[in-house]
């Protein structure tokens, strides 16, 4: 049997791993001593928003601090923030067996090429978790959106994809995940909004000025990803592009045209209000500051993303959690982006 390990206990780790352990593979589990005394003693407890259920007990987990854990590895899944990207790759590179499969299931556009460079003998592959994970308590972990695991298709990934489609997760693979990768991250660039709002993510989408903030920011990446000859894929039942229309829509019509978007379990939150509610640094860098780093290398601007990345990191060093109302944040993204168009006319 394959041996898998996830680097980065967290909420996503946590799940994902825990329903391969459920579905019969072998896992190991490096995190910090938080999460793995949490572990050692409550097990893994799983729910789905469609009120599955799963529990592994506390003697089936292993987990531990020392990323030598990954040593015995055939496949890593890389599920830590961004920010500590480059700490996990040279701890990988020094401890991993010849052969050994790195997945980065991260968020932003560029971890795996940050892995690639540390491990040039490995095979790294980008990955994409599309749903929602929350951490209910210790050890206990909801998904709280529907979705589907993509990857990018490589031959050294075929031995493991049984091993996921028997945990109840199927990898949709891809010939290029750079594409899949930014039509996530333009539905990411809610994580902002939502953080901001202090509001669970279905009551933040329920109201059309938060939506509109959502629409603008998507626009202005869609423009940048057009300049840029990247067209994302379909990642939802609207084409991408027909998004930021359909957020704008009044709320009663967008109860019925943004059903999908509103199957969300009702205290489900952006992974990034989380952050701000612990006092974690956020992955704001690399969610709309992707979008602000696209637009430098085209020579272009992006005000609405810039404004946000602006607002997150006010937060970050606050006291005090904001709570922006819908028609406030609007009013602060509408300026940003009056005032760079008086700019550049």
């Amino acid at each position: 049997m394959a041996k898998i390990c996830v680097y980065g206990a967290g909420s996503i780790g946590c799940y994902v791993g825990g329903r391969l352990l459920a579905g019969g593979s072998e896992v190991s589990f490096i995190g910090r001593a938080r999460m793995a005394d949490q572990l050692r003693s409550q097990g893994i407890t799983l729910s789905r928003h469609d009120d599955s259920r799963w529990y592994v007990p506390p003697e089936r987990t292993d987990v531990s601090t020392d990323a030598a854990t990954a040593a015995a590895a055939d496949l890593v899944l890389v599920t830590v923030k961004s920010a500590a990207t480059p700490t996990a790759a040279a701890e990988l590179a020094s401890v991993l067996r010849p052969g050994a499969v790195v997945v980065s299931f991260q968020n932003g556009v560029g971890n795996a090429d940050v892995l690639r460079a540390a491990l040039p003998h490995h095979t790294v592959l980008e990955g994409m978790v599309p749903f929602n994970v929350v951490e209910r308590g210790p050890g206990a972990f909801h998904q709280g959106s529907a979705g589907k695991l993509e990857i990018r298709q490589a031959p050294a990934l075929q031995p493991f994809v049984d091993a996921f489609r028997k945990a109840g997760l199927p990898l949709t693979q891809h010939a290029d995940m750079l594409p899949v990768q930014w039509a996530k991250l333009l539905l990411n660039l809610n994580n902002a909004i939502n953080a901001l709002s202090n509001q669970p993510l279905k009551a933040e989408l329920s109201q059309r000025a938060y939506r509109i903030c959502l629409a603008m920011a998507q626009k202005e990446a869609l423009a940048l990803l057009k300049r840029a000859d990247i067209r994302p894929v379909k990642v939802t039942p609207l084409p991408t592009t027909w998004i930021p229309r359909v957020l704008s829509v009044p709320d009663a019509v967008f109860e019925r045209l943004g059903r999908t978007m509103l199957t969300i379990d009702p205290l489900a939150r952006s992974s990034m209000s989380d952050d701000l509610a612990a006092g974690r640094t956020t992955e704001i860098d690399w969610i709309n500051g992707e979008v602000v780093r696209l637009a430098q290398r085209l020579g272009r601007t992006a005000p609405v993303n810039e404004r946000l990345c602006e607002l997150v990191r006010e937060a970050e060093r606050s006291d005090v959690r904001p709570s922006w109302s819908g028609e406030a944040l609007l009013a602060q993204i509408r300026a940003a982006a009056g005032a760079s168009s008086a700019r550049h006319p």
